[in-house]
């Protein structure tokens, strides 16, 4: 029998020694062992068992003495060999090992639990089906009806349906279990088990046609539709102003992929906003729609993969994640509100879903498109430089103006002695609307009641003990919480130090829902943030219940910015639009100008025209008087020229290594060494800048200080090479034991 090597990843392995390892297939597994199942494997001095993952089959090996693998544990491949590539591009693009990739790749009901059984099995339901033909199931009922009442029920509902689930057959006739035995006895009925699928709960409705488009938007699909025919792979950017109708030019494309054969993939920012594209895509495309996100329980999206998988679903909808569906054949990805930094994992592997879709897209020949009303800044560069092709949709879809959007200054309102979060003007809006039977929106990006809770006399303020951040102060619990850590601890009456008054200051969402009690009682509220959408399925009850029962406001973060449809909603309140624009990054004036124009338009989607109040102290910004035009042209021109600068993206690459520990002179240590090492390295790379060390906005999370150093450039494979130098070299010194460190590109923290 010739010899059979794996080549494996191991799940052991850390950055620094991960590689393909070699092992022998003993020679009864030959037949189970392929590419892209998983195995146990002996790794390490003490050969402790650990799980890899076949990457590669070979017929001989450099190395004369090999372990062998101890035992498969898939009955057949649950990566095909095109994703085996994708996890090995992302440990070369990501800085990640295959393992934490393939993590990523498949659903959590595929891994195991450390008793060895899979978080999740195929769920079956018991079926009895006639064993004996439709005649001789007739004569055995007459000869049964008297005697035997209940077997003969049962054959009676067998001879209409043939098989039936022997729950459902039992609750209908009121038959016994040992009635139903004794018909598989004498051979009438037989009995198997068959796989359903455990579905995530939606609205369905009647099957709609697909929408009709305007002439704006008829231009665009039929631009798009072209690169569709082409055999090759090719990126749009369809940029389109809020409520231009993106969506319907998604469905006329997906639409034209789906008969000609092939696979389509839509990914939107949120959660909260999958339920609605779902439902209005469903309503369309009928059974072909899966849904994948980490909202559903773990055999709900291990189900939903085994059905893209078995191609029996080929319209994948889903959030950051969904990008690893294992469609076959792909016709079109498409990335909706494409300039969301959700799309960004910032957790290992930490990956962009972006750059993944080009790969796919690049191998399978087939289209990506990115949409948004207000694209990222470096996707709107490779447009303007021809790298993407460009469409746009300048007007609404149903022909209406985009909102009025009225400017306030918070510092008139301050020195009328009006020190709440809602001014004047957008109270006496919000009544306005209240009268009429018209919805309002307020937006403010901080949840909780208070940002920070000090002592009036000494100054004593509470600070999280596991991070370097004030706590947030939640009035529905009376606790302080750590955003950033989760720990928490109840109010105290007075000051621990001096025993003085204690003192808030600032608002979040828990706050402004307190205000607008005040000022408008009787009024039923609506709060949308993370404190409020935590259990499964919440957000989608919250939005239902805005949409249904028509509850005059909802406040909310950044959830109810993007994607949501609603023709009542007439006024959108943006509370504190400052907040974002002076953080320090040089994303914050885009951050800022998305959020204002996203969440402006919201309003007037429908028959009635839309406005919109913003409230800042500086009335006079230039992002925020573009915000309120909707004007995107314009920002993008004054970002660009700033971003060139800067000297930052998209203007030049941005990489960065970042080191964590729990002992901050060690962590300095060890970010020192490696902005030298990378200093040295940039000399041997042309217009390459090294920025640091420096410690990150926010120095400790849950007690791990953590240092950065930037690298700047153009040539982003040399770049990438020399990190992931440092990173091996710096994983195998002995001085910085307890120090992790990885690589990111243009990380969003």
């Amino acid at each position: 029998m010739p010899i059979c090597i794996a080549k494996i990843a191991v799940s052991a392995a850390t950055y620094s020694i991960d590689r393909p390892y070699d092992y022998l297939v003993p020679g009864d597994m030959v037949s189970a062992v392929a590419v892209g199942t998983r195995v146990i494997v002996p790794f390490g001095k003490g050969n402790r068992s650990c799980e890899g993952i076949v990457l590669a089959l070979r017929d001989s090996s450099e190395y004369a003495s090999l372990k062998s693998i101890v035992s498969v544990l898939d009955r057949e491949n649950v990566l095909t060999e095109s994703q085996v590539k994708l996890a090995l591009f992302m440990r070369e693009r990501f800085f990640c090992t295959v393992y934490e990739a393939v993590r990523a790749m498949l659903p959590a009901g595929l891994w195991f639990k450390r008793d060895g059984k899979r978080r999740s099995t195929d769920k079956t339901v018991e079926i009895a089906s006639l064993a004996i033909s439709s005649d001789e199931a007739e004569a055995f009922l007459e000869a049964k009806r008297l005697r035997s009442p209940q077997q003969s029920a049962l054959l009676e509902l067998l001879c209409c349906f043939e098989s039936l689930p022997v729950h459902d057959m039992l609750l209908h006739t009121g038959a016994k279990r040992p009635s139903l035995n004794a018909l598989v006895k004498c051979g009438a009925v037989i009995l198997s088990q068959r796989e359903i699928y455990r579905r995530p709960d939606y609205k369905t409705q009647e099957r709609l046609p697909l929408p009709q488009l305007n002439d704006s938007q008829e231009q665009a699909f039929r631009g798009l539709h072209a690169l569709l025919r082409q055999d090759k792979a090719s990126a749009a950017l369809l940029f389109g102003v809020t409520g231009s109708g993106k969506t319907s030019v998604y469905m006329r494309l997906i639409d034209e992929v789906l008969r000609a054969g092939r696979c389509a993939v839509l990914l939107v920012p949120e959660i909260a906003l999958t339920p609605q594209m779902l439902a209005a895509f469903s309503a369309r495309f009928g059974d072909e729609v899966a849904v994948l996100h980490s909202s559903l329980s773990v055999g709900e999206r291990y189900d939903e993969w085994k059905r893209v998988k078995r191609g029996e679903a080929r319209l994948v909808i889903g959030t950051r994640s969904a990008v690893f569906a294992p469609v076959e054949k792909l016709g079109i990805m498409i990335i909706d509100e494409e300039q969301e930094e959700t799309y960004k994992s910032e957790n290992a592997p930490r990956y962009d879903a972006r750059e993944v879709a080009k790969y796919l897209c690049a191998k399978s020949g087939s289209l990506l498109l990115l949409g948004s009303a207000t694209p990222e800044i470096s996707s709107m560069h490779k447009a303007r430089s021809g790298s993407y092709h460009y469409f746009e949709l300048p007007e609404r879809y149903n022909e209406q103006l985009l909102p009025s959007v009225q400017i306030v200054d918070m510092k008139r309102e301050l020195r009328r002695g009006n020190g709440g979060d809602i001014s004047t003007f957008l109270r006496d809006e919000l009544r306005e609307n209240i009268d009429r039977g018209e919805q309002s929106i307020l937006f403010l990006n901080r949840r909780g009641a208070s940002k920070l809770v000090g002592c009036g006399e000494c100054g004593y303020t509470f600070r999280c003990p596991k991070c370097s951040v004030s706590l947030t102060y939640h009035s529905a619990r009376k606790r302080l919480m750590c955003h950033y850590c989760g720990y928490s601890q109840r109010l105290p009456a007075f000051c621990p130090d001096c025993g003085g008054e204690l003192r808030f200051v600032g608002s979040g969402t828990q706050h402004v829902e307190d205000e607008l009690r005040e000022l408008f009682p009787g009024t039923e509220i609506l709060r949308m943030d993370t404190d409020t959408v935590t259990p499964v399925g919440s957000h989608e009850r919250l939005l239902d219940r805005f949409r249904d029962e028509k509850i005059p406001i909802m406040i909310g973060t950044q959830m109810v910015t993007k994607g949501l449809n609603f023709e009542n909603v007439t006024l959108v309140g943006v509370l504190c639009a400052d907040q974002s624009l002076y953080s320090g990054d040089y994303r914050a004036g885009e951050r800022t100008f998305s959020l204002i124009t996203q969440v402006v338009g919201r309003s007037g989607r429908g028959e009635k025209p839309g406005r919109a109040v913003i409230q800042t102290f500086t009335p006079e910004n230039q992002t925020i008087l573009q915000a309120a035009q909707q004007n995107y042209k314009d920002f993008y021109e004054s970002e660009i020229k700033l971003r060139r600068l800067q000297n930052a993206p998209p203007v030049v690459e941005r990489y960065t290594l970042t080191a964590s520990g729990q002992k901050e002179e060690q962590v300095e240590l060890a970010v020192r060494y490696l902005f030298d090492l990378l200093s040295l390295a940039a000399k041997e790379i042309s217009e390459c800048t090294v920025l640091g060390p420096a410690p990150l906005g926010v120095v400790k999370v849950n007690n791990r200080f953590r240092y950065r150093v930037t690298m700047l450039g153009s040539d982003a494979a040399a770049i990438r090479k020399t990190l992931a130098a440092a990173v091996t070299e710096c994983g195998s010194d002995k001085r910085f034991r307890g120090v992790s460190v990885y690589a990111d590109h243009d990380p969003t923290d």
